[in-house]
């Protein structure tokens, strides 16, 4: 059981035991399965001379638009999901974390800097043109912004949306083997669908998004151990910085999910204000009765 009561103080000894507890047991061993996983798709490409820019693409032409078909026939859900992969609509939805779990944060933060620089490097030098960029915009279905820059592989959202995932699934790691089980499949499912979105609106390919995932698998590892090791925001846990969280939530995460929705007015927007509006109701009342 989750044990969801609120931190009073400013001590370590308030920070959610279950993730403190969950979070040192992470091991190196840990990335065996994602590299490995990395490596043979690689091989497979190399296999069928696909590692050039314009093989890449080919390769993977009629799975794309298979997909893309069956996607968009639910172009709104596609439109809304595919959100998930901004780090503004998922973090959104974990500010109430701040305080309930500011471990979480702690490994969010590094995490998300360590995602960041790695989509950065990687898209830079892969350079893949998108979708829209090779193939005859006729022939599949776009939702949203027609993306045509040489920044496809890999995708920023499938890093961003398993890089959280990452760090919830380790954070409420359950105890028992079967458990653990179901929770790792239940995160897995639910963050291959919510990258999928990105075929569906056609922004990427198959595999942009699949090894998007694994990146972002490794990002929220790597944040994870590097908060372990280094205690770099260990002062989340302390509420006298509350003030931050309020004015970051307030300039730019409520006046950015504004101008979001007054642009494409998704339900996903709504839902992200509201959480975000909750959470910095709810910290402000905590920091408060300081």
């Amino acid at each position: 059981m989750i044990d969801f009561t609120p931190f009073a103080g400013n001590g370590m000894s308030n920070i959610h035991p279950g993730v403190v507890n969950n979070y040192s047991k992470l091991k190196l061993s840990f990335f065996i399965f994602p590299i490995f996983f990395l490596i043979i798709i690689a091989l497979l490409l190399y296999q069928h001379d696909s590692l050039s820019v314009d093989k890449y693409a080919q390769v993977q032409k009629d799975l794309f638009f298979f997909l893309n078909s069956k996607l968009s026939q639910f172009p709104m859900t596609m439109f809304n999901l595919t959100q998930f992969g901004d780090a503004l609509v998922s973090l959104s939805f974990l500010s109430i974390f701040v305080i309930y779990a500011p471990k979480i944060w702690e490994g969010l933060i590094s995490a998300s800097l360590i995602s960041c620089l790695i989509c950065s490097v990687l898209k830079e030098l892969f350079s893949v043109p998108r979708p829209a960029a090779v193939f005859d915009n006729n022939s599949f279905v776009v939702i949203g912004t027609k993306l045509t820059g040489h920044n496809s592989l890999p995708s920023g959202h499938a890093i961003t949306i398993f890089t959280v995932l990452t760090v919830l699934l380790f954070a409420f790691m359950p105890q028992k083997l079967k458990h653990k089980i179901l929770w790792f499949n239940f995160i897995m499912i639910i963050g291959l669908f919510l990258v999928f979105t990105r075929i569906g609106v056609g922004a990427h390919y198959p595999l942009d998004v699949i090894m998007g995932g694994a990146i972002g698998y490794i990002s929220g590892l790597i944040g994870i151990l590097i908060n372990e090791k280094y205690k770099i925001w260990n002062w989340v846990n302390d509420k006298k910085y509350y003030p931050i969280f309020i004015i970051l939530s307030l300039l730019f995460g409520c006046v950015a999910l504004v101008t979001r929705m007054m642009s494409d007015n998704l339900l996903i927007y709504y839902l992200s204000l509201i959480a975000l509006v909750i959470s910095l109701s709810k910290i402000i009342y905590v920091y408060a009765k300081k």
